[in-house]
């Protein structure tokens, strides 16, 4: 029966992601970062659900009126520098096959990050967006927080299988990068019942994610929670939430996570690792070594294999996957590509620095702060966490790219028709960051 319900709903959205593309947007955001199809057991569990929504709102968009030019913006260079330089690199990959498969699946992440600054035109859709992202991703939040509680913990928490999120650590990364955006949509909410609603998925992800016994997750959560008491204006409630985590952790978390965390502090203070942290060190000196026999392409897409190890790895036998978006980025797409992916990244965090200061003298304009904030604060999960984790190619990653984007040219085009009515100047006249003076 759950099979007949996902197909449906999906079947019946698409004319409206035909005649309303950014109604497939929406669709595609919740299929993919929910994964509906993947919670049911027959024929629904293969459904090319993500692909059929994206052809029909790739149709819409061919159509409809409701779209704007991509804002071209220093990030949106960087975007498509990358895409290019991803490219490039399949043609002069070790393993041309695996090579051209993934760059199509990370081309069509990409197509639909674009396509999304294209329909995504004014504040209301900003907005339903990113309530959307943090409900669907909130939702594995909500069911691994009430499993954590009911269970003691005992187990860990993992995603829908055969998606992005399966693996205990993607899902914690993933509920760290959504856990600003449910905050301050929270902050942000008139309705009750959903601000409770969502600061109660906030509540139960924090768990979800402690509980996922993801050992980057913890190290993110810290990194986020610290700077969440900074930002945060009311420091006091703020406060409180971090201590009542850490009371919920000490008081009931079993031996089995405090044993698992403890090799955290095993590692900084130079004891003996586990395999699993020496297997993620060997596979980074691999990616380096790789990246300086290969400089300007690296090994191309797949290159993490048992072959390339045994040439370029200091330990050939212990072959592991990348565990970090650095040195994954480093291996399969040499220097000068993770060079563009941590330009892309300071450059994200200087734009939401500078948007703030910029929209500061206009109240009407104060909305945009929290939506900063928010955005530094999942692009710091991102960073941290994803120090040991491979998820260079994360569809929320870029997505929340896009969304850094957009509310850049949302400030720029509300600063100018501010300045235009408050100063009487033309539009030309003003760039964001720029306040002019009677």
């Amino acid at each position: 029966m759950r099979d007949y319900v996902v197909v449906g709903v999906i079947l019946l959205s698409l004319p409206f992601c035909i005649i309303r593309p950014y109604i497939g947007v929406l669709m595609w955001c919740w299929v993919s970062y929910m994964n509906p199809h993947r919670l049911t057991w027959s024929f629904a569990y293969h459904f090319p659900a993500a692909q059929c929504v994206a052809i029909a709102t790739i149709l819409g968009l061919i159509g409809t009126k409701e779209r704007q030019r991509v804002p071209i913006e220093r990030e949106t260079i960087l975007l498509l520098s990358l895409w290019l330089l991803f490219t490039l690199n399949c043609f002069l990959s070790i393993y041309p096959d695996i090579a051209w498969a993934q760059w199509l699946l990370v081309t069509k992440i990409l197509l639909m990050t674009f396509i999304t600054m294209f329909l995504v035109t004014d504040r209301k859709k900003f907005h339903y967006l990113l309530l959307t992202i943090a409900l669907s991703l909130g939702f594995y939040g909500l069911k691994g927080g009430i499993f954590s509680v009911v269970t003691g913990g005992t187990y860990l928490t993992l995603g829908p299988p055969g998606s992005f999120i399966a693996d205990n650590n993607d899902l914690a990364l993933a509920l760290l990068m959504v856990l600003p955006l449910l905050f301050y949509l929270a902050q942000a909410e008139t309705s009750r019942k959903l601000k409770f609603g969502l600061m109660g998925i906030f509540f139960f992800s924090i768990l979800t994610i402690i509980f996922s016994y993801s050992r980057g997750g913890l190290l993110g959560l810290a990194a986020v929670m610290t700077m969440f008491v900074l930002k945060f204006k009311k420091k006091f409630w703020a406060a409180i939430i971090v201590v009542f985590v850490i009371f919920f952790v000490l008081t009931y978390a079993p031996e089995a996570w405090f044993g698992r965390m403890q090799t955290l502090q095993d590692y900084f203070q130079g004891k003996q690792l586990d395999p699993s942290a020496t297997g993620r060190i060997n596979a980074w000196h691999f990616a380096w070594n790789l990246a300086s026999a290969r400089p300007l392409t690296g090994g191309g897409f797949g290159a993490f294999s048992q072959d390339l190890f045994a040439l370029y790895a200091p330990d050939p036998n212990d072959v592991h996957a990348a565990h970090s978006i650095y040195f994954e980025i480093l291996g399969e797409q040499g220097f000068i590509a993770l060079g563009l992916f941590l330009v892309l990244l300071a450059s994200s965090f200087w734009s939401l620095r500078r948007l703030k200061r910029a929209v500061t003298p206009f109240p009407n304009l104060h909305w945009m702060v929290g939506y900063s904030d928010m955005l530094q604060l999942s692009l710091t999960a991102y960073i941290v966490s994803g120090a040991f984790l491979g998820r260079a190619y994360f569809d929320l990653f870029y997505h929340l790219i896009a969304a850094i984007i957009l509310l850049r040219a949302f400030s720029r085009k509300e600063i100018e028709l501010s300045c235009q009515r408050e100063f009487s100047l033309p539009v030309e006249s003003v760039t964001v960051g720029t306040v002019p003076t009677k």
